[in-house]
Order: C-alpha cells, then sequence, then structure tokens
C-alpha cells in the first residue's frame, strides 16, 4: 500500500470489538486468543525517525517492508517511492536490542533499484516507455542472501498490472515471476485486481521450499471491500513453488469488518499489509487499518497453511461464499494494546535474531507516506512464555 492518495488499514477503534478474555468463540472467523490482560507479545521496544530524514543523498520514507538476512546481520528495508522523491531503492540496515529494549536502527547503505533494461527506474513525471513505474510493497531475501525478491502492486493507469521480481542484492534485475491466475491486467469489467490493493504481502517458507503472496483485498469478482460491520470479499494467499517459480496452491482469507459509527466509512480502509512465515505450517497476518483523516491500526493474526486448513481456490475464477471454505484465524496482537504511544501505518514485518534467553523477537516497521504528519516507525516485539500462538 502506497501514500495516502491511495488506501492503508486497522485501528484502535476496533479495540471495542476485542473480547475482554481468552476464548475460542468464533469471531468473524477468528478465535481471539489474547486480551489487553493477557498478550502473548509484549513491546520490547521503539525507534522513530521523522519524516524529513535524509541519507545518502535520499529522501527515507514509504518503509513498506523489512526483511532480515541472518549470514550478513542485516536488514533490508523496501520503500515503495516510486522514482517520485528520489530513485527507486531498497536501503540495507542494521538493527540493534537485547532484552532492555530496541536500542538502535541504522542505515548503512541504499540500492537503487534496475528495471528490466538494467537501467535506474525513470522518474515517475516521465516513466521508460514499455516499463512499469515501480511500486515496492513487500521484499524477502531469499535462500542464499544473494538475491531478493519483491513486489510492485503495479501501473494501472499506463496498462501494467502487479508484479513479482528478483533481483540481485545490488539492485540490478534478475526476472519476473508469474502471477497466480486472474491476478493480472487486462482484466474485464469487474475482474481481476483493484488499482493499489494487489500484491501487498510475501513470506518464506521456514525450509526455503515455499513462497507465499498475498492481496491486500479481494479481487473485484470475490466481493467488496470490508465495510462497517461486514467483512468483504475473501483474500487469495497464493503459494509458489521455490523451485519451479510457478504457483502451486491458493488459500481464502477474511480481513476484518471496519467498526461501526465511522466519520469517513467509504474512505476508510481495512486488508492485508504483510505476511510472516510462523514455524513449518503457519503463517502471521497483519491486517492494517485507516480511517480519515489520520487514523492507524494494525493487528497480527495467526493462520495454519495445512491441506485442510481451507479450499485451494488457485484455480477458481470467483470466490462466492458457498463455494470454498475460508481459513480461520487467530488474534495474536492488536498493536492498540502494545503500549505504543501511537500506531502508524504499518506495513512490513520481519523475524529478528532471538534474545539470549531464546525468545523470539518480531520488527515492524511503518510506512509514512512521506507525510510529514506520519512518521518511520520500527516496533520490536517480544514473545513471552506460554503464548497462546504458541504451538498452534
Amino acid at each position: 500500500m502506497n501514500n495516502l492518495r491511495h488506501h492503508l488499514p486497522l485501528s484502535t477503534l476496533l479495540l471495542g470489538l476485542l473480547l475482554t478474555a481468552c476464548s475460542s468463540t468464533p469471531q468473524t472467523a477468528a478465535t481471539i486468543c489474547s486480551s489487553p490482560a493477557a498478550i502473548p507479545w509484549t513491546l520490547l521496544g521503539e525507534v522513530r525517525w521523522p519524516h524529513d530524514l535524509q541519507f545518502a543523498g535520499t529522501s527515507v520514507g514509504g518503509l513498506s517492508a523489512i526483511d532480515y538476512d541472518p549470514g550478513r546481520d542485516l536488514y533490508y528495508l523496501a520503500s515503495d517511492d516510486r522514482s517520485a522523491q528520489d530513485p527507486a531503492r531498497f536501503y540495507t540496515a542494521r538493527i540493534r536490542y537485547d532484552g532492555t529494549g530496541l536500542h538502535e536502527v541504522s542505515l548503512q547503505s541504499v540500492i537503487p533499484l534496475r528495471g528490466p533494461n538494467q537501467q535506474l527506474f525513470a522518474n515517475s513525471r516521465a516513466p521508460e516507455p514499455g516499463i512499469a513505474r515501480p511500486d515496492a510493497e513487500a521484499l524477502r531475501v531469499l535462500p542464499g542472501g544473494r538475491s531478493l525478491l519483491w513486489s510492485s502492486e503495479g501501473d494501472f493507469a499506463r496498462g501494467f498490472g502487479p508484479q513479482i521480481i528478483e533481483s540481485a542484492t545490488d539492485g540490478s534485475w534478475q526476472r519476473q515471476w508469474p502471477l497466480p491466475p486472474g491476478h493480472g491486467l487486462p482484466r474485464q469489467a469487474g475482474q481481476g485486481p483493484r488499482n493499489n490493493f494487489t500484491l501487498e504481502a510475501m513470506a518464506i517458507s521456514d525450509d526455503g521450499q515455499t513462497l507465499w503472496v498475498a492481496m491486500e483485498a479481494p479481487l473485484r469478482q470475490d466481493g467488496a471491500m470490508p465495510s462497517p460491520g461486514k467483512t468483504g470479499g475473501a483474500v487469495r494467499i497464493t503459494a509458489y513453488d521455490m523451485a519451479t517459480q510457478q504457483p502451486v496452491r491458493q488459500l481464502a482469507y477474511l480481513p476484518d469488518a471496519l467498526p461501526t459509527g465511522l466519520w469517513m466509512p467509504r474512505r476508510a480502509l481495512n486488508g492485508i499489509s504483510e505476511i510472516l512465515a510462523d514455524g513449518p505450517d503457519h503463517l502471521l497476518v497483519l491486517e492494517r487499518f485507516f480511517a480519515p483523516p489520520l487514523h492507524f491500526g494494525a493487528r497480527i493474526y495467526r493462520i495454519s497453511t495445512r491441506p485442510d486448513a481451507g479450499s485451494d481456490t488457485l484455480n477458481q475464477p470467483q470466490l462466492t461464499p458457498g463455494n470454498h471454505q475460508p481459513l480461520s484465524k487467530t488474534l495474536v496482537l492488536d498493536l492498540a494494546d502494545a503500549g505504543l504511544r501511537s500506531v502508524d501505518n504499518i506495513e512490513g514485518m520481519s523475524w529478528g535474531p532471538p534474545l539470549p534467553d531464546g525468545r523470539r523477537v518480531l520488527l515492524l516497521v511503518s510506512d509514512n507516506n512521506f507525510n510529514p504528519a506520519e512518521v518511520t516507525q520500527f516496533v520490536a516485539l517480544r514473545q513471552e512464555a506460554g503464548s497462546c500462538a504458541a504451538g498452534l
């Protein structure tokens, strides 16, 4: 998801929808297993950067993805700048934390991205003919650490749909992966992806054999966007065989309904902003909420990817309530309950190295939309013993 000129999703307004104690009662296909009194994750720390931060001659902002390369002890950060502020780019960073807190996030380098012609992407106001303007929204380090896989939401105005792109760590273009059925352009009226609600999230399985990619919102034929009190259509999460780069399976996920009583409900949004592998057969799903004038929230859910978790919808051209079984989901944490002074536009999620006592650390980053009213926000969460998310 890009700037506020486009869209966003999830918030403290949703807190009223939470149960106040652990429960196994379904709520819009979700199992609530945490409460403000029993959160399985606690805040380790937070670092905030101002909107006008400069690094290596670039404006730092629009950070829509984060991933960790353990071989180099280095984090990659994707900016969704469409070569409007500066050339499309990734950053590398080091993040320092311990059991006492999150202490520092320091940028190490900027990596300009190159298109299929191995040239820097042209300024968005004068794009190269035949080449889509990039809109990097998800990023993962491929096994071995020599290449990166990233998704672009597309350049619909110029006739380009979403893309899955493989690049070297120096930013050079390597190849483009095929899209799942029905995810690209051109599209018929009422069919295909919604502009700027496409490939927002990406995860690689622990064994390195499966890539998961998630849309932010339903395909047009699969149903409406979430609205007050209604979940809307199912969002597709697709599995790829990493060896063949081909989609092999797909699951259907229902993001939360919007809360009622919003000031401008037609401009409020909720959808998937990131996914992350959590063990051999589970994913964490980050739902992000936005409501005007500038209200954000985020929830982290856990889903099973086992064969019996839900219907395989890969070859279903349209999803309707009666023709598939959507996934169930378990609430891990509402960021409204994490102790942050505010929740910004959280879009990226990555594991970091565990703490010395073995507890896991989850890192989040926000996209400030190059907006002076927002911040770039790094959040470190520490998993506590006895988490209801562990071992499901």
